[in-house]
């Protein structure tokens, strides 16, 4: 293997990534530090520069290729005859091998003892190295630790596949137990989804835990087409048809507890993609300040959807989560007085003291024709999942201007953008004055692992973004990963938002055609309004969520 003389500081000085001034503190810190931290996972640390900054200078310095280990196909039965230990400290990964060399990629090109010893093991060809991110090594390490820990159950499913046919009628049978591991191992991550994805040889079940999707199992395709029916059967799901798209819902009990699943299936290339949402009561039915409004925003939100009539409006993305907001906002006003309607689609879960109604659009009940029929039942709150179209739209208005409170959706980007998205919908100026109260933005951010946090400083091209917003001894935070994270160094999620109160003087800007710029300027100068990036800052620097996240939902102002 070539060797070669690389000061990676005097590298990065020369290459204009970092000043001299920094490589001094960093050669400080490592010092500090007794030496056992990388000057490049310190420099990553202390903001200087980014993993992949770091890789593709050293690719081009050292002349080695750089690739996406996720581009290429991996064999991972012959990555099994590799001493796993010598893999780990090598940071390597062999992905092909040809008649001349084996090929592999490595997140550290410059740990040479590490890189001679899997040399030394592989012994009959050359290996050739090509380089990689460290993140991409780590997450094939756990996708092969995944495979060797499911080997057994997977062994003993083929085995009934193959000897009996599956037992579709048996709680016992290996691929029901298979499916309760699954939905059990995602209740346990604290999973919102469990996607069953197939691919050219082999399928994946990944989890969506806090916003972002782990792989926790793979298999074989044949135990794929055995998973697949059998959660099909339990969703009442047509096994036959596999050509268009099917929802089904079900039941499952785990550990004494009932869980509901919301199940969705689609045809994709290799296969249905399967997605099971996973409904759980408890956790849905949080009060106001469990949400994560800072108290200047409780306040307001609450005296919005304690008001006798108007339009209150959620917006964002999806997945931002406004109907656990519309949900909690409901159950902090629900009384035996009060009569609370809503209309869903669909009804993901039942509360108490509310009337709750599903869409049925192949019989023509469709939002806007059960909103008009819920003003034929007395109500005091409408609650209605989505405004999706012009007629819907002028109902809900006519609602809140004859006495009504209504809560509802909508998917734009900031609380000022609803008002022109209302507008663009046809809904007259003057109505949209008239009928609104307050508009909601929000977005979900994941939270700092209390275990692992840790300060830290943020890139700088992070901190140029918010510099005009924070002071130069702004202390931020990230966790570093541990086994209580499962070493994302994440746990949980809350909520940033901006509330729009619609002020007498706002209902005249809205009246006479201004801007969502216009609006909003006027409302952080004379109203008191916080844009949402302000809130994700101020939760940043309490330690509660890092600036990454907030940069990554919210965009800059």
């Amino acid at each position: 293997m070539i060797k070669r003389t690389l000061r990676l500081g005097d590298l990065l000085v020369s290459e204009g990534l970092i000043t001299g001034e920094q490589l001094s503190h960093i050669l400080a810190l490592q010092k500090e530090f007794s030496y056992t931290k990388k000057m490049g996972e310190l420099m990553i640390d202390e903001g200087y520069i980014t993993q992949k900054e770091m890789s593709l200078l050293l690719s081009k310095q050292l002349d080695i290729e750089f690739i996406d280990l996720f581009g290429v196909k991996i064999n991972f039965e012959n990555l099994s005859k590799y001493p796993f230990n010598l893999l780990e400290s090598a940071q390597a990964i062999p992905f092909k091998e040809d008649s001349e060399y084996i090929y592999i990629a490595t997140s550290n090109p410059l740990n040479y003892e590490a890189l001679e010893a899997l040399e030394r093991f592989i012994a009959t060809k050359p290996i050739a190295l090509k380089l990689t991110l460290e993140d991409d090594v780590k997450r094939i390490f756990q996708r092969l630790d995944i495979i060797n820990r499911t080997r057994a159950i997977a062994a003993e499913v083929k085995r009934e596949i193959h000897a009996e046919g599956m037992k579709n009628e048996s709680e016992e049978s290996a691929i029901m137990r298979l499916i309760a591991l699954s939905i059990k191992d995602a209740i346990l991550r604290n999973g919102s989804d469990l996607h069953i994805e197939p691919t050219a040889d082999g399928m994946s079940i990944r989890v969506r835990v806090d916003g972002v999707l782990h792989e926790t199992f793979v298999f074989d395709l044949d135990i794929y087409y055995a998973l697949a029916s059998r959660i099909k059967i339990l969703g009442h799901l047509d096994i036959s048809e596999k050509r268009k798209a099917q929802d089904g819902r079900f039941s499952y009990e785990i550990e004494g507890r009932k869980y509901d699943f919301r199940l969705s299936t689609t045809p994709t290339l290799y296969g249905e993609s399967i997605v099971m949402r996973i409904l759980d009561q408890h956790k849905i039915l949080l009060k106001l300040e469990e949400l994560g409004f800072v108290d200047e925003n409780l306040e307001t939100f609450s005296n919005a959807i304690h008001s006798p009539y108007g339009i209150v409006l959620i917006t964002g993305p999806t997945g931002s989560g406004k109907t656990t907001t519309l949900y909690a906002a409901l159950n902090e006003i629900k009384s035996i007085q009060n009569k609370v309607l809503t209309i869903e689609d669909p009804i993901e879960y039942q509360l108490p003291l509310v009337q709750q109604v599903q869409v049925n659009e192949k019989v023509g009940f469709t939002f806007n024709a059960a909103l008009k029929s819920f003003l034929r039942q007395d109500p005091d709150v409408i609650m209605v999942g989505e405004i999706r179209d012009t007629e819907t739209l002028d109902a809900a208005a006519q609602a809140s201007l004859t006495g009504h409170l209504v809560f509802s959706t909508l998917h734009t980007n900031s609380a000022s953008a609803a008002i022109s998205r209302m507008a663009q919908m046809g809904l007259q100026n003057y109505l949209i004055a008239d009928s609104l109260l307050a508009i909601v933005a929000q977005r979900l951010v994941r939270k700092i692992c209390l275990s692992c946090r840790h300060e830290v400083k943020p890139h700088k091209n992070l901190l140029a973004k918010v510099e005009s917003h924070i002071s130069r001894d702004t202390i931020f935070y990230k966790g570093k990963g541990c086994s209580k994270c499962d070493m994302s160094g994440y746990s949980g999620r809350i909520m940033i938002s901006e509330i729009l109160v619609i002020s007498e003087e706002i209902s005249k800007m809205i009246a006479t055609g201004a801007t969502n710029h216009e609006i909003a300027s006027y409302a952080q100068e004379h109203d008191g309004f916080q844009p949402m990036l302000l809130d994700g800052l101020k939760k940043a620097t309490q330690g509660i969520i890092t600036l990454d996240e907030v940069l990554r939902v919210v965009k800059d102002i």
